[in-house]
């Protein structure tokens, strides 16, 4: 068991942890959450023992194996595989002191602790970790430093997760993961025997892996049982229920003070006024839970709405010299489409992006971009770009020339860096507010197609929530990179799939993408137990937790067509009081029965996954 007792610590002056205190089981799955600049990778590192407290103490279980992945990335001509064997260091130092060692007692003793420990399986385990991360065999074999930092990142977390320490310290290990990474790791963490503590922004998988929610908020640490979902709920419980308190309380504090005011100077009442002011010293006051306010993402409306198609592709080929990444491209693009991109890392999906931006001339085939067509594009690898020693104001001063400072600062605070803020060095934001910042400069002069790649790296959990906002509210197509399902879920319209050298629409959803996903890692007695599964056979009972989540996402997924209708529709009306422009209309109430037919098979879906989770009650 981890206990955190008491603990405080400052950060210069400011009061980071408070007094925490935490008992964690053992074996248990925790996230830990809080808003970004909270304290939780500092929590992390007094775990480590990197720092020291102010006061107050971590314990852990004597002789407990701790693992985290560092900060840096590891590099240097070692192969991946033999980088991920050593991390378990006693079958290292055993395996070393085999090819030595002369005493037969000690060979013996070397060979049954080898086997104890399940050693001579242990580069299958590595092999397989590797290839779950996206490392098939060949890549396994190449150096760490021919792998950008991302990469070498993932090998890091190959190299923690192989060592099975029993305390596993995660801190937001989806940030260098593609969909198929995230998807492969939460299953992973499922079975893991560890006892493990995960700093992550990702619902999804804080609701598929953790039995615990370790919030931590102004300085103190809260454990609630269950996935994230269930801590919300509890949560948004716990302020209504503190809210009653605090006004009931009020209540009896001014009633209390009427009768004090009205009896004070009466000679008759002077001795219950006295008690009753007593009383109101003693009360103790109710504080009211009140989360902080999240800025929403502000982005302009379209400068100049595009007829469809804005982007075809016809027989096209991209790549770079002579070497063609992806061919045989044939897609339309639609002025309002909402397109996830799928795919792992290395298949093509920059290339993809680069080349519907614009950025990238086709190689060949035929490709035809809307005129005036305007593309606003955001990659997390952009915060390279930032001026260094600039701010938020200067950025934005520089898409604003001639303009006075006043409207300068007006369109900076619109993006969400309001008074001193605006003059904040570069270096000095965090993660989230210098994407905030790129997002606003990427949409500034409002563009009819936008591409965000990863935008949700940094952003925490309510950070999130408003960007699903922004970009449902957003009126041009968008073309959407990200591991965050529940993103994907809640904004996208249609999946493509980069894969074997192409770019195909995917027949399906999410989920069914993270079944696929996972059926294709599984080794091969597996997709043999799989595929006979899949025969007529006795019906087993479905566990109804994953069922009841897939319920969600279709509800989901059916009130973002319903509000799709509802624009469509509003568009027709406009329109067709425009009197005008038949071919606007015709391609309108062809989208809204494509939309109509969409919402009727997910209705249709959602009826049947009810049916069976009444089943499985």
């Amino acid at each position: 068991m981890l206990h955190i007792n008491g603990l405080t610590y400052r950060l210069g002056a400011r009061l980071l942890i408070d007094g925490a205190t935490a008992a964690l089981p053992s074996g248990a799955r925790v996230g830990l959450v809080g808003r970004n600049g909270a304290g939780k990778s500092t929590l992390f590192r007094l775990i480590r023992g990197e720092i020291s407290p102010e006061s107050g103490a971590i314990t852990t279980p004597r002789g407990a194996r701790l693992g985290s992945v560092e900060q840096e990335a590891p590099g240097g001509p070692e192969r991946l595989i033999d980088f991920v064997l050593s991390a378990d260091v006693e079958r290292a130092a055993l395996s070393a002191e085999a090819e030595d060692a002369t005493d037969p007692e000690r060979i013996a003793e070397i060979q049954t602790r080898l086997v104890d420990i399940d050693a001579h399986a242990a580069p299958a385990r590595a092999a397989r970790i590797l290839n779950g991360l996206g490392f098939d065999e060949a890549a396994q074999d190449r150096a760490l430093s021919e792998y950008s930092g991302g990469w070498r990142m993932r090998v890091a977390l190959a190299a923690v997760l192989f060592s099975e320490p029993d305390i596993l310290l995660l801190d937001e290990p989806t940030n260098y993961l593609d969909l198929e990474g995230v998807l492969w790791l939460t299953d992973y963490l499922r079975s893991c025997p560890s006892t493990i503590v995960v700093i992550s922004h990702d619902r999804d998988l804080l609701d598929d892996v953790a039995d615990h929610i370790l919030h931590l908020d102004r300085g103190r640490l809260t454990l609630w049982t269950g996935g994230y979902t269930s801590f919300e709920r509890q949560r948004r419980e716990q302020q209504a229920l503190q809210g009653k308190m605090l006004k009931k309380q009020e209540e009896r504090r001014a009633h209390l003070q009427a009768f004090v005011d009205r009896f004070r100077a009466s000679a008759t009442k002077a001795t219950q006024a006295q008690s009753r002011l007593k009383m109101l010293a003693k009360m103790e006051p109710v504080t009211a839970v009140v989360d902080d306010a999240v800025l929403p993402f502000k982005w302009p409306p379209v400068a100049r709405p595009l007829s469809p198609p804005i982007v075809t592709l016809e027989k096209v080929s991209a790549g770079y010299g002579e070497r063609v990444v992806l061919s045989r491209l044939d897609l339309t693009l639609s002025n309002d489409d909402r397109i996830g991109l799928l795919g792992a890392n290395g298949n093509g999906k920059s290339t993809f992006a680069k080349l519907i931006g614009g950025r990238l001339a086709p190689m060949a085939g035929k490709m035809v971009r809307a005129n005036k067509l305007e593309t606003g594009f955001f990659a997390q690898h952009q915060v390279d770009d930032l001026e260094p020693g600039g701010s938020p104001y200067t950025h934005v001063a520089q898409r604003m020339r001639g303009e006075p400072e006043a409207k300068i600062r007006g369109r900076a605070a619109l993006i969400g860096f309001s008074g001193a803020r605006a003059d904040t060095r570069i270096e000095a934001l965090s993660g989230g507010e210098k994407a905030r910042l790129l997002m606003g400069l990427a949409t500034f002069d409002g563009p009819q197609l936008l591409i965000l790649d990863e935008p949700t790296n940094h952003l925490d959990i309510d950070s999130r929530a408003e960007l699903i906002e922004a970009i449902n509210d957003y009126e041009g197509a968008c073309i959407l990179v990200s591991h965050d399902r529940r993103l994907l879920e809640a904004c996208v319209d249609r999946l493509w799939l980069v894969a074997g050298g192409t770019v195909k629409p995917f027949d399906g959803d999410v989920a069914d993408y993270g079944r696929f996903v996972l059926g294709q890692s599984a080794p091969s007695a597996q997709k043999k137990q799989a595929s006979s599964a899949a025969k007529p056979a006795p019906a087993r009972k479905r566990d109804p937790a994953p069922m009841k989540r897939e319920l969600a996402a279709l509800e989901d997924k059916m009130n973002r067509f319903q509000d799709l209708l509802r624009r469509v529709d509003e568009a027709l009306a406009q329109a067709a009081g425009a009197g005008g422009d038949a071919v606007k209309v015709a391609d309108l109430a062809a989208r809204r029965g494509d939309l109509e037919r969409a919402l009727a098979a997910a209705e249709e879906a959602w009826l049947e996954l009810s049916e069976q989770v009444e089943g499985a009650s």
